[in-house]
């Protein structure tokens, strides 16, 4: 998906989150697209991605509506991933990391460090470490070996924010969204290192903890300094 398409998925996402479009409001693609300042064709192209995701739901032959959802829905549809997710780095790590595997992880967890390298997000790297992300937890669901797992995240990635790839990036925010992907990625490297060192149980934890990282880190991360300002 082009930097672009990514931009007004995240965007519309945060929207729909903080209640800008409620539920049940109507989602059509020409107002969407004056409101965001865009073309059509990345709103086109967020609408069939929110669609998946559970936040919009078909309404008439071309229109969306965005669906009702609780903060508890949420909450439970990341527990449910944590658990899915611990269970397929658990069963990675009993069976031991195919050179393939173990390869990929690496590249992920370097191609992430070097994309928040600069200290800084743009519309470049936020597409760049959201491709990485997805990649890197669809890699452990395959390594699990496990149908029955995977079945049950795609299962799961249709509830509200419940997927991996459901990232929010409050470009107001960006110092604290920097912050978010930065421990994001430090997660990222931890689940590596318990998966080649073999410990089932650790590489489970962090993976359960991990599915957390953009729902219950914002209050903390909302309260960093002002940028030049001293420690507390």
């Amino acid at each position: 998906m082009r930097h672009d398409s990514i931009q007004v998925l995240t965007t519309l996402r945060r929207l729909i989150s903080e209640g800008r479009y409620a539920p049940g409001a109507r989602m059509v693609e020409i107002p969407v697209a004056g409101q965001l300042g865009v073309s059509r064709t990345p709103v086109r192209l967020a609408f069939r991605t929110l669609e998946q995701e559970g936040l919009l739901e078909r309404s008439g032959a071309r229109g969306y509506v965005v669906r009702s959802f609780s903060e508890q829905d949420v909450r439970c549809g990341l527990e449910v991933r944590g658990v899915l997710e611990g269970l397929a780095a658990r069963r990675s790590a009993e069976q031991g990391l195919r050179a393939e595997v173990r390869e990929t992880l690496r590249d992920c967890v370097r191609e992430g460090a070097e994309l928040l390298g600069p200290g800084v997000l743009d519309a470049a790297s936020i597409a760049g470490w959201s491709e990485v992300n997805g990649r890197f937890h669809r890699c452990i669901i395959e390594a699990s070996g496990s149908r029955a797992i995977a079945d049950a995240i795609a299962r799961n990635n249709h509830l509200p924010f419940a997927s991996s790839d459901s990232i929010i990036i409050d470009t107001t925010r960006l110092r604290q969204e920097y912050e978010k992907l930065r421990v994001a990625q430090l997660q990222h490297a931890l689940v590596l290192d318990a998966l080649e060192a073999g410990e089932a149980a650790r590489a489970e934890m962090l993976m359960r903890e991990h599915a957390y990282v953009g729902v219950r880190y914002g209050h903390l991360l909302g309260r960093l300094p002002a940028a030049g300002a001293g420690n507390p």
